[in-house]
């Protein structure tokens, strides 16, 4: 069984005291759908230095957590995937590098003759300031006098580079690979350490100190995961090329295809569930040609969420041997600054005093919380019908991310509707932590 030296955590302390740097969407489309090996290189310069900072924050907030929580053994497991990853990344050999390669790699590319530089980020808007902070900044963003670094830009890319920078791309795509299959089942083993905590300290709902630390946690993962994610699929974009696609990111995503996919995914999954000829209906009024640059698993993820929450509530109102259930709709708007998608269902609506709650990890209609299976999310985005009461506010985070919104209004007696936001500028900043 792998534990970390203290050796390590101590090189973990010492990263953890520098900031994130925040990247946004449209910095990650900027360097084109086929980076060469010189760009690619870059990019992998950059998370090797980036992924480690972030990793040890999450070592660190593991550790520190309050009330006995870090010494539950499925934090202490997390907390060691977290600092084996790190170790992993850190301790992955670089080329040595001629002068030459070096200023090379240091020149911005050049496309129709202009320097390809990138454009800056704007403000998260959905985030509170102060509301993620990796370490505290002074006036001009530097936290303990380091320097800033910037999400790489293209390179030269101007004649042959080194077989070395090829050999490194590749090597440190198949470590990240081997680091995502580690992180595959973080939220559930996560959840399964709230759960041993709160039977051993036994505990009804968690408090906003705990709250806010899942936030973090999870909204700290979606961007680990998602620098992961772009990078793998950028390496492998260079042998194949996706059309509209850089990395995961998708700059044509058709709202409607991902919207019909995530309809027929809570259907299928609802009448598993409760064992029905045919689920509840879904209605879709969404313009076909609607597409903006997203990451269209995001945008999948959130939607089935929302729509399994809708469809249990029309059952369960309306009695699982009702001949016909009311429609559900779904609504999409375009408007200049979001793509606005209303989920409006008939499923009896929610108290007004419960509304805080559906926002609280670990709260659950369902009367008894299912034993966790660790292969849960082996996958990131498979779910059962009702679980563990992690579906929306992970959602609301998905949203955040990149600069949107997920709102609940509700009408008890009546139904409920979701609003799901989402930031077409593409130009915001992540999170960060």
């Amino acid at each position: 069984m792998w534990k970390p030296s203290e050796r390590l955590m101590d090189t973990i302390r010492h990263y953890a005291s520098f900031p994130a740097t925040g990247v946004s969407l449209r910095q990650m489309v900027q360097f084109g759908d086929r980076p060469s090996t010189g760009t690619l290189f870059r990019a992998s310069q950059f998370l090797s230095e980036e992924l480690p900072i972030r990793l040890a924050h999450r070592v660190q907030d593991l550790g520190e957590l309050p009330d006995g929580l870090s010494e539950m053994p499925s934090i202490k497991k997390v907390q060691d995937w977290y600092a084996q990853s790190f170790e992993e990344i850190i301790n992955l050999p670089r080329p040595t590098l001629t002068q030459e390669v070096k200023a090379r790699l240091l020149r911005p590319g050049r496309m129709h003759g202009v320097s390809k530089i990138l454009s800056e980020a704007t403000q998260n808007p959905s985030i509170k300031e102060g509301q993620y902070r990796s370490s505290p900044t002074n006036g001009n963003g530097n936290a303990k006098g380091a320097a800033t670094r910037r999400y790489f830009v293209p390179s030269d890319d101007h004649g042959h580079w080194p077989p070395e920078l090829n050999d490194y791309n590749q090597r440190f795509a198949k470590t990240l690979q081997h680091i995502k299959r580690r992180h595959d089942s973080v939220v559930t083993t996560v959840a399964q350490g709230i759960l041993e905590w709160k039977r051993k300290r036994q505990r009804l709902q968690i408090d906003s100190t705990v709250q806010s630390f899942l936030d973090r946690f999870y909204m700290s993962r979606i961007g680990i995961r998602m620098l992961i994610g772009q990078h793998i699929a950028l390496t492998e974009q260079t042998h194949v090329r996706h059309p509209n696609y850089v990395g995961i990111i998708c700059t044509k995503t058709n709202v409607r295809e991902v919207a019909l996919e995530a309809i027929d995914n809570a259907r299928f999954v609802c009448e598993d569930y409760y064992g029905l000829f045919e689920a509840p209906q879904i209605q879709l009024i969404c313009k076909d040609d609607l597409n903006f640059m997203y990451v269209p698993g995001h945008l999948s993820h959130m939607l089935f969420e929302t729509l399994k929450n809708s469809l249990r509530a029309v059952v369960e109102t309306h009695g699982a041997d009702k001949e016909a259930f009311p429609v559900t709709k779904v609504i999409v708007a375009e408007g200049k600054e979001d793509i606005t998608i209303k989920v409006s269902d008939e499923g009896g609506g929610i108290p007004r005093s419960s509304i805080p709650l559906v926002w609280t990890y670990m709260y659950t209609t369902v009367d008894q919380t299912p034993n966790l299976d660790p292969d849960f999310d082996k996958n990131d985005f498979k779910a059962p019908m009702a679980g563990f009461g992690y579906g929306l506010p992970i959602s609301r985070l998905y949203a955040r991310y990149f600069g949107g919104d997920l709102k609940l209004i509700s009408m008890e007696g009546y139904g409920t509707d979701v609003y799901l936001h989402l930031n077409r500028l593409s130009s915001s900043l992540e999170p960060l932590q």
